[in-house]
């Protein structure tokens, strides 16, 4: 049986029409039969540059073993962190 939903209005502003989805379920309004699936090939994840000071001895140690894994450093360390840190 399907649901009774409501209409959804048109809306004077932005504001306004959040306003209204914030009290409202969403649901009723998707069909999913007619879904498809988005693919955005070109977004790339948001990156900032930090200053990091690290002890020399530690940043050559770095750099052997990214020279090792054919690596650039800077990569090596961003997979570490990435490791260390989980999703």
């Amino acid at each position: 049986m399907p649901r009774k939903t409501d209409t959804v209005p048109a809306f004077a502003s932005e504001a306004e029409e959040r306003a209204w989805w914030e009290s409202h379920d969403s649901a009723p309004h998707v069909d999913w039969a007619k879904a498809q699936r988005a693919t955005f090939p070109n977004l790339k994840p948001s990156t900032t540059s930090i200053s990091l000071r690290l002890p020399l001895d530690l940043l050559e140690r770095i750099k052997v073993e990214a020279n090792r894994r054919d690596v650039p450093y800077q990569s090596l360390i961003k997979i570490w962190l990435a490791e260390k840190a989980g999703p």
